[in-house]
């Protein structure tokens, strides 16, 4: 199975995540079935069904968890060295055509929160800013069409997933 990079807070929101789904959650949609089955008739009981359904969600959420806190590769921005963006890198950069500036910071598929500035390295621009340096140009393909940025800076920094 392939390692997903994964900031130490994100595994840390991930494990959170999974154990209150196992200490809150799972019980208290045991409980629910339990009171809904005494209620009747399942095939007609509406709650029944419900909370049948919301178990599975909930159980299906706790298997996906447990697998990507498994197979995740934790990697500590803050003892990444060099000039080249890799993973964990936060970075500002322009865009060339706008000259808006916007830091990013790169973080696994499953931190990313554009809206906090959490880009996935998976992402079309994350993949086009992996291997660049200050001043190099990354070129990426986004709904609008092309989009071009410049990278002004790149630092490793400690990155908030919350």
């Amino acid at each position: 199975m392939n390692k997903m990079p994964i900031t130490p807070a994100g595994l840390k929101k991930l494990e959170a995540e999974l154990i209150h789904l196992k200490g809150v959650e799972r019980p208290n949609i045991i409980e629910a079935i339990a009171t809904a089955r005494e209620h009747g008739d399942l095939s007609e009981n509406a709650e029944y069904s419900s909370a049948k359904e919301k178990q599975s969600f909930i159980e299906g959420r706790i298997q996906e968890l447990e697998v990507k806190v498994n197979t995740a590769e934790v990697i500590d921005p803050t003892k990444q060295k060099g000039g080249r963006i890799v993973f964990g890198a936060t970075v500002n950069v322009v865009d060339v055509d706008t000259d808006k500036e916007v830091t990013y910071a790169l973080v696994g598929p499953d931190e990313a929160d554009l809206a906090k500035g959490l880009i996935s390295i998976t992402s079309p621009l994350g993949r086009a800013l992996i291997g660049k340096e200050e001043g190099d140009e990354a070129i990426f393909s986004a709904p609008g069409g092309s989009r071009t940025f410049e990278i002004l800076d790149v630092k490793f920094v400690e990155i908030d997933v919350s």
